[in-house]
């Protein structure tokens, strides 16, 4: 279609699916920290001040179960949850972590005649678009800039009307496949009992505004805050929280392929989360490279196997430069095998609870390897190569 409207959401690190992400990713980091090689898959639900731990791990015994503890009731403490259903000291919590499958172990660690593999089957997708600065399509990443911001009004301000569960939406016009402005809004926002719509109301509008570019502010009657009316109990205790479900949100809001693996609570050696930044980090340097606006690349693996079994590459229909070509040049300028991927970006380390909201893609790289998949280094050698 030449004119059409697309529309992605966001939800915030106070939504239980994200508190459940915070949760699992704060025990990666907890393992990475005390080992580097460690294996880490936890899941975690939340529900009415209750939360619970599962899955395997494999890592240094100077992990204990007060410390997973500890680390999961200051994810939500930081979080701001010190509600009567939900509150980061008065919460159940349960640990049934245990240790790691032999089986698994088998298939993935290296050994005298074989490369280390991957941790299961799958499929990853990366994307990149220059629609936007951070090289990400722009109504997820506006969504995710509005709840962030909402969050900082909630922690800069104690006696905030905000509360911790929130949701975005944003809806944008597009001509000729690119954006021309928002026709919607939608913010539902966690709030407390002495609020009035009209307070949330304003309060929301002047971070809406704050976040969009003058000339795209949606018509008046097309903002929505709270279409309910009322939002005072949320969080898991108006909802259960599981980690994994929100792998839209973590990713590119609909506008690129997603291979169905969530990457929270896995640590690096897992190809779900390991492929996934790498393949975001290859679109990205190849859209920055010129090569072309938008850039979706497959990575396909087989458990316990290092080689990827392909690496697709789809330049959204810029014929001046063959696809196959960029697939093979990208191969060598980046290892592709689990600890290729891992050595050249550097996720051996404790970098991921800070992933868990406002999606994984679209960040600044950080100084300590946080984010490192969305680096620019490749560049100059992909203009160099494809001159």
């Amino acid at each position: 279609m030449s004119e059409y409207l697309f529309t992605s959401e966001s939800v915030s690190e106070g939504h239980p699916d994200k508190v459940a992400d915070r949760i699992s990713d704060e025990i990666v980091d907890l393992y990475l920290a005390a080992d580097p090689e460690a294996r880490v898959a936890a899941e975690t639900m939340v529900t009415t001040n209750r939360i619970i731990v599962a899955g395997e791990v494999r890592g240094p015994a100077s992990v204990t179960a007060d410390d997973i503890e500890a680390a999961a009731r200051n994810a939500v403490k930081d979080i701001g949850y010190e509600q009567e259903g939900f509150h980061w000291e008065k919460s159940d919590f349960q640990n049934y972590l245990h240790a790691q499958s032999a089986d698994i172990a088998m298939g993935v660690d290296a050994g005298d005649n074989k490369e280390e593999g991957a941790g299961d089957q799958g499929i990853m997708f990366g994307y990149a678009s220059d629609e936007t600065e951070s090289l990400m399509p722009a109504p997820i990443a506006y969504s995710h800039e509005i709840l962030r911001k909402l969050a900082d009004v909630r922690h800069a301000d104690a006696n905030s009307i905000l509360e911790p569960d929130s949701k975005s939406q944003v809806t944008m016009q597009y001509r000729a496949g690119r954006p021309v402005g928002v026709t919607s809004v939608v913010v539902s926002t966690q709030h407390a009992a002495q609020a009035s719509q009209a307070e949330l109301r304003e309060l929301v509008r002047g971070v809406v505004t704050e976040v969009l570019p003058e000339d795209w502010v949606c018509p008046e009657e097309e903002f929505y805050v709270n279409p309910t009316g009322q939002f005072i109990i949320g969080g898991p205790d108006g909802d259960a929280g599981l980690t994994g479900r929100k792998i839209i949100v973590d990713t590119y809001g609909g506008a690129a392929p997603h291979g169905g693996g969530a990457f929270s609570g896995k640590d690096p050696t897992k190809v779900d989360r390991s492929a996934a930044y790498a393949s975001r980090y290859l679109a990205k340097n190849v859209v920055a490279a010129g090569i072309s606006s938008n850039c979706t690349i497959q990575l396909a693996y087989a458990i316990g196997v290092a080689k990827p079994l392909s690496v697709y590459v789809d330049l959204w229909g810029n014929v001046e430069v063959d696809p196959e070509r960029v697939s093979k040049l990208l191969q060598e300028l980046m290892d592709l095998s689990p600890r290729g991927i891992r050595n050249h970006l550097g996720l051996n380390k404790p970098i991921y609870a800070r992933t868990a909201a406002y999606g994984h893609f679209g960040r600044a790289p950080e100084s300590d390897g946080g984010f490192s998949w969305e680096k620019l280094d490749l560049v100059d050698a992909l203009k160099r190569e494809l001159a």
